[in-house]
Parts: C-alpha cells; structure tokens; sequence
C-alpha cells in the first residue's frame, strides 16, 4: 500500500475579480485541485511540477480513496496514484529530495473548475457554458498555484504525454521559474493525424444521442459516444502487440451486444471493455475541453511568440536544461514529434538531451516501465 495522500483546493478570483482566459472567456473565480509530496526545502527551491497526461488527475502518486467533491467520478482504479512507479522516496522523482505538486486541468473533472462543476449563479453544472482552454491557460493556472504556494522557482517542470505540451507551454511562458524541463512522448505542434484521430473522437461524442449539445447532466449521459472516443484513442495508446496479448486473456462477455450486432471476439470485447470501463471514471464534456485543446496545440503561438526560435531563445536565456524522451513504438506521438521539439531547441542552443526508449509496450510505456526513464531523470535532477 501506498502513503496516503489528499487532494487541496486553491480558490481564484471571484465575480468581481473573474479569471480572463486566452480565447477572451471570463470564469467567475475558478477552483484548482492539487496534490503534494514531499518537504519543501528553506530555500523554497526544491519543488518539482508535474502536468499529468489526458484523462490523468492530480493524484499522480499515493492512496486516495476517497474524494467526495468528484462523486461517481472517483473510481477505485484512481486512488492509487497514475504515476507511483516514478515519484517517491528512492524513484526517479525522489520525494525525499523533492516537493512535488500536480494539479488538475482547468477544464477537469477531478475537482478542478470544469463543464461538471457547478455554475455560481444558476447552482447547476456548467455544461456547455463552459469555455474552450487553452494550455497557455493551462500555464497561467499552474502559475497561480506556485504563487499560492510561495515558489519563485521550480527545479523541474515534467510532463508525460499531453502533459508535455504544457510542461513546454509552462516552461517558455515561465521561464524563469523554471531550471529543467522533461518531456516524456510529448511533441511541439500536434500534428495532422492527431488533429484528425482527435476530431473523429469529437464527432463521436457530438453524435450520442444523449449528448444534447452538452448539456446532459440532467440525464443519461452520452456513454457511448464517451467509449467509442475512448476506444478510439487507446489504439494509440497502447501498441497493437500489447493489445493482442491482453485480449488474448479476456474471453467475450454475454453482455458484448450491440443493437444488432454481437461482439464476435477477445479483440472487439477488449477494446469495448475499455471504453466502458473509462465511461464510469470521466466526463464528456471534459474530455473534449481536454482533446480541444491538444487538436489545437502550436507551441509558438502559445507562447506569444514569432517563431520557434524566439520562443525558445527565452529558455537559452534562463538557463534550462532540457530531457526529451521518445519511444520508438509510440503511435501517438510519434518519435519524429520530439525530433522535432530537439530541432528547435538546438536551433535555439538551448542545452538538451535527446533520450530514445526502445519499448514494445508503446506510448504507455511511461506508465509502466519506470527503469528506461529513471536513471536520465535522476541524473537530471541531480545536476
């Protein structure tokens, strides 16, 4: 059993004083949840923020088993934390050295201000009134959090996924509060493939019948097309071989039937079973806020800046020091995306080592093989 851990909620702005976000929208105050480990050392140098990844949370290490401000949200596969193969006494994030915080997207359903959260004036859901965010929203977010927390500086700012979308967003927006940055199957613009395996996604939750435009939270909530957008995504999370060995365990379920057609095999009931099983542990309307803002990720422009030299030119001149890491069997964000993000951080001089994991278990070889990235973290940190 894991140390146990509980969630923080920091409070900004109010009605009076709303949060502007980048599209021009105005949130009434917005709640931020939050999660730390370890000491903050005298000199307030030590911490470490972690961005988690698209339907990740902000319990990324520990037990929490209970969160009663999330509901029916709060699955037993989420109180163990998503990331507690990596941060801990004697892990690649090492608790006993370092205070490490992560915190849940604006946008988020696990206690963060999002479209399930409930609207100040009318006491329902936020539904579809919810604005679009942004991950330069994302940054400016997190950037309150260290202010409540007293950080000028972190030492490192890591991020898995689409968590290293803002990591960099996070890093060239900030970069001064920032010593290292470490992006993990990560990238710098999302790519066309991925805007349109996001946008097929979108269509599938748009098209439930029971979506109704958003605004659901009355009612039956749009399960199928939130599976089928989760179905969708996790062939790319998870390399075919991997899929075809798991499903090779699982035999169909009497319950496999569609409206006419029945599941014939471990494959089709497999990937069903995932979708199913990630319907009960997240919202719809958070999904698309989040796959939104990946589909329209360009780093430049987040960063209000010309060009990608310019942008990183901010990171030369602090100073960072940057780890990027590909996996060669990575079908979301394929290695040619970090290739890319090396480019122009060389292009740049800024100082960055370029780390190429060879896995068979593909983009989630983060969360589950922490001996191919723990020796270039630790030393890193270290530095």
């Amino acid at each position: 059993m894991h140390t146990a851990t509980h969630t923080q909620f920091l409070h900004i702005g109010s009605p009076a004083e709303p949060v502007r976000l980048r599209d021009g929208a105005l949130l009434p105050g917005i709640t931020l949840a939050y999660e730390t480990w370890g000491e903050l050392d005298a000199e307030r140098s030590n911490a470490i923020l972690v961005f988690h990844a698209l339907s990740g949370s902000h319990h990324a290490a520990g037990f929490n088993p209970e969160l009663p401000e999330v509901g029916e949200f709060w699955q037993p596969e989420l109180h163990e934390g998503w990331w507690n193969v990596m941060i801990g006494p004697k892990k690649a994030i090492d608790t006993r050295k370092f205070f490490v915080i992560c915190l849940n997207y604006l946008g988020g359903c696990y206690g963060s201000s999002g479209p399930s959260s409930t609207h100040p004036t009318t006491a329902k859901p936020w539904g579809p009134a919810f604005p679009s965010v942004t991950a330069a929203d994302q940054a400016e977010a997190a950037s309150h959090l260290l202010d409540h927390l007293g950080i000028e500086q972190l030492n490192a700012v890591v991020g898995p996924s689409v968590g290293g979308l803002v990591g960099l967003t996070f890093a060239t927006r900030f970069p001064k509060r920032v010593r290292n940055v470490i992006s993990i199957a990560a990238g710098f613009k999302t790519t066309v493939l991925n805007r349109l395996i996001l946008f097929e996604q979108i269509l599938a939750i748009e098209n439930d019948p029971h979506f109704n435009g958003g605004d659901y939270y009355a009612g039956q909530a749009p399960l199928y097309g939130l599976a089928l957008a989760r179905m969708i995504s996790h062939k790319t999370f998870v390399h075919l071989d991997a899929i075809e060995k798991r499903a090779r365990q699982d035999v169909v379920q009497p319950d496999d039937v569609l409206a006419w057609y029945r599941v014939r095999d471990q494959f089709q009931s497999y990937m069903l079973h995932q979708g199913k099983k990630f319907v009960r542990r997240f919202d719809a309307n958070t999904y698309l806020r989040i796959i939104d803002m990946w589909s329209r990720y360009d780093a430049t422009l987040e960063g209000d800046a010309e060009s990608p030299t310019d942008l990183f030119e901010r990171s030369r001149e602090a100073g960072q020091h940057w780890l990027v890491f590909s996996i060669d069997s990575d079908f979301c964000f394929y290695p040619e995306e970090q290739s890319e993000l090396v480019k122009h951080l060389e292009t740049a001089k800024v100082e960055v080592m370029h780390i190429t994991v060879h896995s068979d278990k593909g983009h989630d070889s983060f969360l589950l093989e922490p001996g191919l990235y723990t020796p270039h973290i630790a030393w890193l940190l270290a530095r």
